[in-house]
């Protein structure tokens, strides 16, 4: 009989985390990690935010380890809505909003693919170029083609808006997935204007392209969490609350990762918003009949954590505080280091370190450079040359400088 499975390829392991597994490895004194999307201290550690110390230790008294139901906790499905759309808008949305609560950023992301495959066949999804790599893989498990549209000019280190609104009015068709983050673009740090995201928003409506948006880092970007929540907040404004719309809804996969710093946790949730004339009743249906097959029920703990942050008043102001905390520090350091590298002669403009915003930095350095700023100086980030800027500190920044400023010297031009 003929041996089973012989011919299954070998998949080629995950960029970010093989790299992580590298720098574990080394065993170099003076290594860094500008790799991985999670927060670090000034002292290189992680941070567990006071607000959710606090909230563990209440949890603690009454915590018990049953199952949710398969949409997750009620009171933690509605802090989420009403930080996602604020509260006035989540109520305006009562009967055309589903929410469910799902395995962090990532599931919510995954459960907007299945959905939309299942129930509204696209033939093409839209992913901005670059975006955060699993987007792809979403996409590509449940059998819909990507296509890439512009985003960033690498030239001038901004949105091609042009290019990108040009490109999606040629291709794009009725019926399309587009994907669009938040805010705190990955891997670029580079976030539309509110005029671009106007401009977008048109396209979007007259084109009838249905939306997917990433929410991954709201409130961490900027400290402020209804600042990061405008795109989200606007577009459904106009694309389903305005009198006389027709279109066909929108997707939001919302994680709580970054903004609590729950990253082993999974807590996120996914929402859906639909046209007055789609069932929600059966939407949700759906919806919890893809999470019953997926992973039956959504873990407790986490959700809990966020819940009682968001909902009591002395914890959320202290939750505010540690997104102010975490933003500015971030801020801090891509000021120090655009500052040093200037001041250091490094060859190259800089500024596009300071200017960019969230937890990454889309440097300019190639893949060569960061081959050797790994093989020489034991710096770690990724080949595009996206550095985490949580892990730069008051310790071993000046050494990344000078790292950086020695390979940028001897590059071929």
């Amino acid at each position: 009989m003929k041996e089973q499975f012989l011919d299954i390829p070998v998949s080629p392991p995950d960029q970010a985390f093989g790299l992580i597994a590298e720098f574990e490895a080394d065993p170099h004194p003076n290594k860094v990690s500008l790799i991985a999307g999670a927060y670090r201290d000034g002292n290189g550690d992680p941070w567990v935010l006071p607000c959710v110390k606090q909230a563990k230790a209440r949890l603690a008294r009454d915590q018990n380890h049953e199952y949710l139901n398969i949409a997750g906790f009620p009171s933690f499905i509605k802090a989420a809505q009403d930080l996602t759309f604020g509260a006035g808008m989540a109520s305006k949305l009562e009967d055309s909003l589903v929410t469910l609560q799902t395995v962090s950023g990532t599931g919510a992301n995954h459960m907007a693919a299945l959905f939309l495959e299942r129930n509204m066949r696209p033939k093409r999804v839209f992913i901005p170029s670059p975006s955060w790599i699993n987007h792809k893989s979403i996409w590509n498990l449940v059998g819909v083609s990507t296509l890439d549209y512009p985003y960033y000019a690498q030239r001038t280190k901004e949105v091609d808006i042009d290019a990108m609104v040009g490109f999606l009015e040629s291709e794009s068709e009725a019926g399309d997935v587009i994907i669009l983050q938040a805010c705190a673009h990955n891997p670029t740090g580079v976030d539309l204007s509110r005029v671009q995201w106007a401009q977008v928003v048109e396209l979007v409506q007259r084109k009838k392209l249905f939306v997917v948006f990433d929410s991954a880092y709201q409130g961490f970007a900027s400290g402020n969490a209804d600042e990061d929540a405008w795109a989200v907040r606007y577009s459904v404004q106009q694309l389903l609350l305005t009198e006389g719309s027709d279109h066909p809804g929108l997707f939001v996969a919302q994680s709580f990762s970054k903004n609590f710093g729950l990253y082993g946790e999974r807590v996120g949730a996914v929402h859906l918003v639909t046209p007055p004339h789609v069932s929600t009743q059966g939407a949700r249906s759906q919806l919890v009949g893809l999470a019953r097959a997926e992973y039956s029920n959504p873990p407790r703990f986490g959700a809990s954590i966020v819940e009682m942050v968001l909902s009591d008043e002395e914890l959320r102001a202290q939750w505010q505080r540690d997104l102010q905390t975490m933003s500015s520090r971030i801020n801090k350091m891509r000021q120090e280091l655009a500052k040093q590298l200037e001041s250091t002669g490094t060859r190259g403009d800089w500024s596009h370190v300071e200017s960019q915003i969230g937890m990454f930095s889309y440097t300019g350095l190639d893949r060569e450079m960061v081959e050797r700023l790994k093989e020489e100086f034991h710096i770690y980030l990724l080949p595009s040359g996206r550095a985490s800027i949580c892990g730069l500190n008051d310790s071993n920044i000046e050494y990344v400088v000078q790292a950086i400023s020695q390979v940028v010297s001897t590059a071929d031009d």
